[in-house]
């Protein structure tokens, strides 16, 4: 292979380094109307009357739209392949405001200070009600966030909109209260989770406007395009043909961008006046009505024989909604189904759930798309039978979690796939030696109150939806002999443009300079359903193989045609179409491709789509080590090790990098990351000032290696990475802290507060 497995830079990374205009604002035209929306203070209350006429004669304003100018079909902001499984249960503008922030007017205009002057001039008549603000007492609360009768779920997902409850579901295999009854010991704890927000650096924003067919056409920081032209087309209640979306260079997303977040207010300014408009969402909005992840508490029931054998596991959640249902069905699926089938080997499982509306700001999704909460549990409560048996974490796991040796079994909790790559034990072994954990387990005092202590976790994922996630490409040979990738896959900063166009230079033997790729516009773009669910890899990546073996055939054919000979006596080696029996008889790809412009010739062009009926588990071994002092629980991570099982990384530079990033991520969840709301349902810590995201110097040193499989289903034998290297640094972190402290912290995020007041409860002196 001579671009696969191999460390190429991306193919933008001189135009993002250099400042080149190509993100969303960079690129839109200054001449457009300024778009702002109004929104609430009152977490639950009910608009009575908005007054407009003073903020209408701001000289400069364009229009002010309320709930009664917009239309009343509900739709869902979920960027999701339909029937979408998140519940349709928002407008545009609605006159029943269920959190802070909810959006009450918008207003557009031809300048900023005249859009804020007028903004300061609405006046609103509210019905203020009461909150409901602790989703814990959410169902069958006399406070009910959806009353509405027009609440509609397009599949069963148990959800009971009028007992606040968005989703529910119980799902068994064996029976987990009979092996409890045979187990040697068993750990029963209760875990909480946080929101946490992704804190992308590029916020929200979105461009419109009409084009000369009266179409809309949107320009827009998303990860999901073709589920943009939908739900703007359910949300406006127009013709999704008159949608059109553009996809800029994105300046992060790690799943916040795969809600409909700015989208809906500049499209109904220009559906309305026909006139260019754009929203920014300014830092503060992005954190206030975003798209975070969802708050969690999650029971654990596992129970071990004498030996540490794990018999039966059963995880019940309570899931946060928030305000709307986006993505809570389904985030809330991973946490059990992906945490649980890592021990495959129990004879029971039980997981069951229920995701509850509350008057707070809405969730969505984010990197690790529920798996994370789930795996911060279960990992904790496996690192606790550890502690009970007082046996090393790692052995319980060498014991219990799947191993190479169980490639070919049947997994029921993750829908009764085949395993059939797995490399988890030697990623776990080689991250122990890597950190040293055989010298540092658990604990060692180095003097003046520090201890250095060491955690470990596991951690599984998927790669993208099975049976649903679909990539399609296009490929086109061009004059010369350079060819065209039109992908619908969304590059987000992940360096997918580059890793496709690796995929497709090994399979047409060509360099990488001579593959263009181009970005995703729904009007020309083959359909993918968007980069989400760690999917783009594995799924388009397949697309891209089948397409290039159709284009490869389509080549020889045409070679064959222009030397006058047989087909089945042809091949093609990158650069010619060549006689297998007549070394006289060749042709260039360059004249094949320019003779394909003219005349009788054919223009050679290809397109396939993939879908998988499986989805592949890429796995990962996290090992921390921390220091704690022991007078204030400040905790510094030392050193964090990962190795990845990913299948065939087809970038290892870029695979690495995804994986420092999500270990950054995941010790921002576990150590500085925490939404708090006032009691009125207000989100206090608004700013970066106040909200606290791990800085490089946070991070600690962080070592990333890969230990690979060979996934038979996957392009190159790949599977994904984008998620997975979120899920292991909460849990290991939480072992290492009480590997320090005998301190078990169970609500994140684990702060020093939190360990010293441990440690006098359960009378332990600040020396090892």
């Amino acid at each position: 292979m001579k671009a696969v497995n191999k460390n190429i830079r991306k193919k933008d990374a001189m135009s993002i380094v250099t400042g080149k205009p190509i993100y969303t604002d960079d690129i839109i035209p200054e001449n457009c109307l300024i778009v702002k929306v109004l929104r609430s203070p009152h977490a639950h209350a009910i608009i009575e009357d908005i007054y407009t006429e003073k903020a209408t004669i701001v000289p400069g304003i364009e229009c002010i739209l309320t709930h009664a100018d917009v239309p009343k079909s509900r739709f869902t902001t979920a960027g999701q392949s339909y029937p979408e499984p998140s519940p349709y249960d928002r407008l545009i503008l609605d006159k029943l405001i269920r959190c802070v922030g909810d959006p009450v007017a918008i207003v557009a205009g031809w300048d900023e200070k005249s859009v804020d002057k007028s903004l300061s001039l609405l006046k609103v008549k509210y019905k203020v009600l009461e909150p409901l603000l602790d989703f814990k007492d959410g169902k069958d609360n006399k406070i009910i966030v959806h009353p509405e009768e027009n609440f509609k779920a397009l599949i069963d997902i148990g959800s009971e909109n009028k007992r606040n409850i968005c989703a529910s579901e119980c799902f068994e295999f064996g029976n987990v209260e009979k092996e409890l009854k045979k187990c040697s010991h068993i750990i029963e704890q209760t875990y909480h989770t946080k929101a946490n927000h992704q804190t992308a650096m590029e916020t929200f924003r979105t461009y419109t406007s009409m084009d000369a067919y009266g179409r809309l056409n949107v320009i827009t920081s998303t990860q999901v395009p073709f589920h943009i032209r939908r739900i703007l087309a359910n949300a406006l209640e127009i013709p999704k043909s008159k949608v059109r979306v553009i996809k800029p260079r994105i300046g992060g997303g790690f799943g916040s961008k795969q809600s409909a977040i700015s989208e809906m207010f500049p499209a109904i300014v220009t559906w309305k006046t026909g006139k260019p408009a754009k929203m920014i969402y300014s830092r503060k909005e992005s954190l206030t009505n975003g798209s975070p992840r969802h708050e969690s508490e999650l029971n654990i029931r596992l129970g071990s024989d004498e030996n540490g054998i794990i018999k039966a596991i059963h995880m019940n959640t309570i899931w946060n909604a928030g305000a709307y249902g986006d993505h809570g069905p389904t985030t809330v699926g991973l946490a059990g189904h992906k945490a649980m089938t890592i021990y495959n080997s129990a004879k029971a499982f039980k997981f069951d759930y229920e995701v509850i509306y509350s008057n707070t700001m809405g969730a969505g999704a984010f990197r690790g798309y529920g798996a994370t909460q789930g795996f911060f549990a279960l990992e904790s409560a496996i690192n606790e039978l550890a502690a009970k048996l007082e046996m090393d974490p790692t052995e319980l796991r060498m014991k219990n979690m799947l191993t190479q040796t169980q490639v070919g079994n049947i997994m029921p909790t993750y829908y009764n796939e085949e395993l059939k790559s797995c490399t988890l034990d030697k990623c776990l072994e080689r991250a122990k030696a890597m950190i040293g954990w055989d010298e540092k387990y658990p604990a060692r005092d180095m003097g003046n109150n520090k201890v250095r202590s060491v955690g470990v976790a596991v951690a599984m994922q998927g790669s993208g939806i099975s049976d649903i996630d679909v990539g399609a490409v296009e490929i086109r040979l061009n004059d010369d002999g350079f060819y065209t990738l039109m992908i619908g896959a969304t590059d987000m900063g992940t360096g997918c443009d580059t890793i496709l166009s690796q995929i497709a230079a090994d399979c047409l033997d060509c360099e990488m300079d001579n593959i263009i790729v181009h970005g995703v516009d729904t009007d020309l773009s083959p359909y993918d359903t968007g980069s989400y669910a760690s999917s783009t890899t594995y799924i388009t990546g397949m697309a891209v193989i089948k397409t290039c073996e159709s284009l490869k055939k389509k080549i020889i054919a045409e070679g064959a045609r222009l030397l006058d000979c047989s087909e089945e006596n042809m091949n093609f080696d990158g650069q010619e179409v060549f006689s297998l029996k007549n070394e006289n008889k060749k042709i260039s790809l360059k004249d094949i491709a320019n003779k394909g412009l003219i005349g009788m010739n054919n223009y050679l062009t290809a397109s396939e789509s993939h879908y998988s009926p499986t989805s592949p588990p890429p796995f990962m071994a996290g090992i921390v080590e921390i220091e704690v002092d022991m007078l204030t629980g400040k905790v510094d991570i030392i050193d964090y090790v990962a190795v990845v099982d990913c299948g065939t990384p087809i970038n290892p530079n870029l695979a690495r990098v995804q994986t420092e990033g999500g270990i950054v991520q995941g010790i921002g969840m576990t150590l500085y990351e925490d939404i708090i709301y006032d009691k009125s349902g207000r989100m206090i810590n608004d700013s970066f000032l106040q909200y606290k995201i791990p800085t490089r110097i946070d991070a600690g040193n962080i070592r990333v290696e890969f230990e690979s499989s060979y996934e038979p289903t996957g392009p190159f034998g790949a599977k994904s990475i984008g998620e997975i290297v979120i899920n292991t640094p909460a849990p290991a972190i939480a072992n290492a802290v009480y590997n320090a402290t005998k301190v078990n912290i169970r609500t994140l995020p684990i702060t020093g507060e939190k360990i010293v007041m441990g440690m006098i409860k359960n009378n332990i002196t600040p020396l090892i």
